[in-house]
């Protein structure tokens, strides 16, 4: 199965810091290539990686990854990168053939994740998101989360920032096929600005997007200096996210987390 990582915005909330978010470093080790190992422990053997701003200086670190993680890595330049990330998805998911995983460079997600969404795959899906129902975690950004409300059946009814309405929290990973690609665009000709959110409730219109509830998995968004912080300061105190992921000299950042 292939990968695809979205590693194309600007990255203005983490800036102060870092600037470029997919560089940004997590006790050493840059998101990007935490990403790209996270997609290897659950067994991706091509990752795409769409890039924008400093497209660049992205791509010379993606072939450097490329160098040390047994995986290939192929990017690609989506050049409405200012966009929303609709744009990034349909840019990636041209080069791919058949369903894929796809995640966000700056989300940390545990290997049970990684491993229960490529398992997942139906009939009936056009998208799985992976949902947490601990909608009061202290690790979540109240104002920037996405929020999803389920039917009964595990599938999406709506999704989006500023829900009223939610039982629970998009944790940035998807397993996708085709259909979401092309729900994104059939979004954007109706005239929506063409996020990635506006693809999913498409598809969950059609009764099309099935979660995964991960609840009790570790994961984190790393979208802004607090929650750089908040990862730093976990893997102080002992907590790690993946089971494969880093050279030796740079553990115990990557192994995996309350597995």
């Amino acid at each position: 199965m292939d990968g695809l990582i979205l590693a194309a915005g600007f990255g203005s909330r983490l800036r102060s810091l870092f600037p470029s978010k997919p560089l940004a470093l997590i006790r050493g080790v840059p998101l990007l290539e935490i990403a790209v190992r996270q997609l290897v422990s659950g067994g991706v053997a091509r990752v795409v990686v769409v890039t924008g701003y400093n497209a660049e200086v992205i791509e010379e670190a993606a072939a450097n990854i490329a160098a040390r993680v047994p995986c290939e890595i192929v990017t690609t330049r989506v050049q409405d990168w200012e966009k929303p990330n609709g744009y990034s998805v349909m840019a990636g998911a041209r080069l791919i053939e058949g369903n894929y995983l796809l995640v966000m460079c700056d989300h940390l997600l545990s290997t049970p994740i990684i491993k229960g969404l490529a398992g997942v795959h139906a009939k009936d899906r056009g998208v799985t998101l992976a949902i947490d129902r601990g909608t009061s975690s202290s690790l979540i950004d109240l104002d920037d989360a996405t929020w999803v409300e389920t039917y009964d059946n595990g599938f999406i009814a709506r999704i989006g920032k500023g829900l009223a309405k939610y039982d629970a929290v998009d944790c940035g990973a998807f397993l996708a096929t085709p259909a979401l690609a092309q729900a994104i665009e059939e979004a954007i000709d109706q005239g929506k600005p063409g996020s990635l959110s506006d693809g999913m409730q498409l598809l969950a219109d059609r009764g099309q997007a099935a979660t995964l509830d991960v609840s009790g998995a570790w994961w984190m968004d790393v979208d802004d200096p607090k929650a750089h912080g908040q990862a730093e300061q976990l893997l102080d105190e002992g907590f790690s996210l993946l089971s494969s992921a880093i050279p030796q000299a740079a553990q115990p950042v990557l192994e995996d987390a309350l597995a």
